[in-house]
């Protein structure tokens, strides 16, 4: 920007240049009458607006991005039915601190009061933007053009520092279109684009590592911090080095790859019982990067996953995460440290290496894991080859992970595809599974897909997904068309809410509300989704036994097309180990949880 630009620029204009300079690449979002300022601005720009045909899939598109490009995402939304079909993917984000900037066009500010069109009015004027406040990290309401700069400069900074997550800068339509002068917006480049996160002191990384050394059975728990924080490589330098078992949460997955030798797996709920067990016997543990919660943490019942906190429980807790609220949340901790994951681990692995040049090995501990993944994947291995149709989720679990290549991303949504994965699908390249966690929101895992591969058009991108979960925004199929992103979206089709509808046989003895029978003429498993592929201009394959899976994912690999697998399934419940209050709640004093339906 220089002194050509004075009062000849409109505040969108200012918007874009800006973004432009942070080095933002897409925009994700979806035209309307207070937002067209910035879509003209951005027609010369080098930013490419991704159009979607529904706002969600405008924010769960921005959310896959921001987990694998690890900086904020950007979406431009309309006024209230934009914003708030757009709400949904947001708080996803926020509940995953996913970082993410939403600008949205507000009412022209000369209007507040008069209640206009679309405006959301009945009991408060100009507060479109509080709708965002219980789970974004700041919203704004840009009062004043000249205001905008250092709001967006605090939004961007505000998203990706500390504990990440979504902001909202809301913005009146007059304000957009109002022309000023470069001064406030040249003010802000002056500014550092990134913040210095915090780190351990040697001292405190001493007394943790020695606490370690001196456990009969410590555990390193790891969660989704890791992955946000790129720590995977450090975090696997000092587990190697200290020789700690690993267990992570639904949203750690892919911290380290699931094949590493001191990997145990998932907790909680639907944890296996090496991992729960471990964790329960454990004297000291490691927790980096989670805030064990309820499904992690078998709804913090003593004697399912970990055993802390009570009168004679042993266990001690090492917490690390960049957040201080998540400290001692739901366990108490003994040492409790405010530090970035990555720089954390980055002192400790060196730190340990002073201390214990020797380092720690435990090869009764790693044959120990060894011998549980064999026997438990022998368990599997019937289900994982049945040629039953409907297939048997393990089946088409097993068979996606041989078609893949090891550094594919991954998107699951609720249901078989994300427990099931959890427990059962080797991820082989760290951070290469998006997941949501803390909404576990249905039709996430779709359109994140779409965000995921704009940000890695070189990889391969997949889409696990139950029918529920693809039925809630088949929409997404021609975003994908028009931008030519060959994502696989693999449909685990059992005609059904499959988890909710095993949860409610079990404690009821039925399943309303959660099928979808077929009437007369209808396909048995509902509507047909390679048709509906095939109508928005992807490919489309029905399954139609278990031996046309696996060759049909590696033809829809090769194509490098969108397309759609749609796989008729068996609902059988993904086993479990742990356990979930909730059982309680519908049976108490019965051992019962989920049944095939």
């Amino acid at each position: 920007m220089d002194g050509s630009h004075v009062n000849t620029k409109t505040v969108a204009e200012h918007l874009v240049d800006y973004l432009e300079q942070r080095d933002i690449k897409h925009i994700f979002g979806l035209c309307g009458h207070t937002n067209i300022a910035v879509l003209a601005a951005l027609a010369e720009s080098p930013i490419e607006f991704v159009n979607v045909r529904h706002e969600q899939i405008a924010s769960h598109a921005a959310d896959g991005y921001a987990r694998v490009t690890g900086r904020a995402s950007v979406v431009l939304s309309h006024l209230s039915p934009g914003l708030t079909n757009c709400a949904t993917g947001v708080a996803n984000a926020a509940l995953d601190c996913i970082p993410m900037v939403v600008i949205a066009g507000d009412i022209p500010t000369h209007y507040y009061g008069k209640h206009p069109h679309q405006e959301v009015n009945l009991h408060a004027d100009a507060a479109q933007y509080e709708i965002y406040r219980p789970f974004v990290k700041r919203a704004w309401r840009v009062d004043r053009a000249d205001l905008m700069a250092e709001i967006l400069e605090k939004a961007f900074h505000l998203a990706e520092s500390g504990q990440p997550g979504p902001v909202l800068v809301n913005v009146p339509m007059d304000i957009f279109s109002e022309v000023i002068d470069g001064s406030t917006f040249d003010r802000v480049t002056q500014n550092t684009r990134a913040l210095l996160k915090p780190s351990l002191d040697d001292e405190t990384a001493r007394k943790i590592i020695s606490r370690l050394a001196k456990a009969e059975n410590p555990v390193a728990y790891v969660g989704g911090g890791i992955l946000l924080a790129k720590a995977s490589e450090e975090l696997r330098e000092l587990v190697d080095h200290m020789g700690l078992p690993v267990a992570h949460s639904l949203m750690g997955k892919g911290a380290l790859r699931d094949d590493h030798p001191l990997v145990m797996g998932m907790t909680g709920f639907w944890g296996t019982e090496l991992v729960n067990q471990t964790c329960l016997n454990a004297d000291y543990i490691l927790a980096i990067g989670t805030r064990f919660k309820e499904a992690d943490c078998s709804s913090w019942y003593p004697g399912y996953t970990f055993n802390i906190g009570g009168k004679d429980d042993k266990t001690k807790v090492i917490h690390i995460d960049i957040e201080p609220s998540e400290i001692g949340r739901n366990y108490p901790t003994e040492i409790g440290a405010v530090a970035d994951a990555k720089n954390a681990l980055r002192v400790l692995a060196r730190v340990a290496r002073e201390m214990y040049p020797d380092g720690f090995r435990r090869p009764g501990l790693a044959q120990k894991i060894a011998n549980f993944r064999s026997a438990f994947k022998a368990s599997n291995v019937a289900n994982q080859t049945s040629d039953a149709f409907p297939m048997m989720p393990e089946r088409i679990l097993a068979d996606t992970r041989a078609a893949l290549p090891d550094d594919a991303i991954i998107t699951t949504d609720v249901g078989w595809n994300k427990n099931g994965v959890g427990q059962q699908f080797d991820i082989l390249t760290p951070g290469s599974i998006l997941t949501p966690g803390g909404f576990a929101t249905m039709g996430f895992g779709p359109p994140s897909a779409i965000g995921a591969k704009t940000a890695a058009p070189e990889r391969v991108v997949l889409s696990l997904v139950g029918d529920g979960g693809f039925g809630q925004n088949p929409a997404m199929l021609a975003t994908a068309v028009e931008q030519g992103l060959g994502i696989i979206w693999l449909v685990m089709n059992n005609n059904a809410f499959g988890t909710i509808a095993g949860l409610q046989k079990a404690h009821y003895g039925l399943t309303y509300g959660t099928l979808h029978p077929g009437e007369a003429g209808a396909p048995e498993f509902g509507p047909d989704y390679a048709v509906i592929a095939r109508a928005y201009g992807a490919d489309g394959v029905k399954i139609e036994s278990a031996e046309q899976l696996k060759p049909a994912l590696e033809a829809a690999i090769a194509s490098g097309r969108p397309t759609v697998l749609d796989v008729a399934m068996i609902n059988n419940p993904t086993p479990t180990t742990g356990h979930w209050n909730i059982l309680d709640i519908y049976s108490p004093d019965e051992d019962v949880s989920h049944v095939a339906t």
